[in-house]
């Protein structure tokens, strides 16, 4: 296997590994030996040019990419984030920053019109023993006096309740498409799953983000469908994403046929109507929206976007370009009311800065 971008330089060359059931494996090597690379390969963010890669009798290349990354849990070898204090975090691009100069990043980022950080995790539902690291993060970007929101899979009422505990503000669990096509695109869980990982956030006092995925078969009926599930729900969803699909190479859907953009934007506008005072957001997909077509979704009913360069696993436009378009359109992000006045945001964000985290936040991944 070589890299897309050194094709001439193998990663890996000439491997062979075969982990037999129930087996515990460790992979051991020096700095650049393909350990990571291999992990890349299983998870399927690349695909070799010679050999395969099989569970059982079954080539990854037949799965559904995401569906494959949610059955695997990786603790990177090179940690850069929460495992030194805030100010070495920010600094992390410019090692001679002043203190000042930190402080004014970190207010610059908080100032740009974001209101909520957004954490995801690929995983069908969390472990037990992830709960104490997650909530570790949720309390240090609540700590920024920036609200919290999380998607880690499926949730059960414990776990529900303890990220509640630990602050997190909105969690964010697709119900993705209508309940009658729900089996012919996901197969891991069902319907009925989705809906009691929403009961259980709801009920520990959490506020609720659930959306879906349209353009992927299905036909406007189960577009009609998913908002019907979601407009139906005993309080209408705090936040609604609606997702374009974004097509993988190597995915069943890689050559789905495109959504006609007409369908998406009534979908924006029906949500819009069934859920008036839910914040309509646009979520993956916009990245292969032009501009006139995402400035007639904010016409038709979207008030929200994800702001950021990535999606979990997919791209998003570049948060500048965003700024741009808002600034032709003439939109103006909403500001944030926090229960805190400014002066005692700029008090938590200073402690938050200079204060050093200590060891007890996180667990062995052992």
């Amino acid at each position: 296997f070589c890299y897309p971008s050194r094709p001439q330089q193998p990663a890996l060359m000439d491997f062979s590994l075969t982990i037999a059931k129930d087996k515990i494996v460790a992979l051991v090597g020096p700095s650049g030996a393909g350990k990571s690379t291999l992990f890349d390969l299983i998870q399927r963010f690349y695909d070799p040019q010679q050999g395969e890669i099989c569970f059982g009798d079954c080539n990854i290349r037949q799965l559904d990419p995401r569906e494959l990354r949610e059955q695997i849990a990786v603790v990177q070898q090179q940690p850069t984030l929460f495992t030194g204090d805030v100010m070495y975090n920010i600094r992390y691009g410019n090692s001679e920053a002043t203190d000042e100069q930190v402080i004014a990043a970190a207010k610059i980022a908080k100032a740009s019109g974001s209101s909520r950080f957004c954490m995801g995790a690929a995983w069908r539902s969390p472990h037990d023993r992830d709960i104490p690291a997650v909530s570790a993060m949720i309390r240090e970007v609540k700590a920024l006096g920036l609200e919290t929101c999380m998607t880690l899979g499926m949730l059960s009422e414990e776990q529900s309740e303890k990220l509640a505990d630990a602050g997190l503000d909105y969690y964010n669990h697709n119900l993705d498409t209508s309940k009658e096509f729900y089996g012919e695109v996901i197969t891991t869980r069902t319907f009925q799953d989705r809906l009691n990982t929403l009961a259980n956030v709801r009920n520990s006092g959490m506020k609720v983000c659930a959306g879906g995925i349209v353009g992927m078969g299905e036909e406007q009926q189960d577009r009609a469908g998913l908002l019907m599930a979601l407009a139906n729900l005993p309080v209408h969803p705090e936040s609604v994403p609606i997702n374009m699909l974004v097509k993988v190479a190597g995915t069943p859907m890689a050559d789905q046929a495109d959504l006609d953009p007409f369908e998406f934007i009534r979908t924006i506008a029906v949500a819009r109507l069934m859920m008036p005072k839910s914040y309509v957001r646009l979520s993956a997909g916009r990245e292969d929206m032009n501009e006139q077509m995402q400035a007639m979704a904010f016409m038709a009913g979207a008030n929200s976007i994800f702001y950021c360069d990535k999606l979990l696993t997919t791209p998003n436009p570049k948060a500048n370009t965003d700024m741009q378009l808002f600034e032709r359109l003439g939109i103006k992000p909403e500001e944030y009311q926090a229960d805190k006045d400014s002066l005692q945001h700029e008090e938590d964000l200073h402690r938050a800065i200079n204060e050093h985290k200590n060891d007890a936040l996180f667990y062995s991944a052992s």
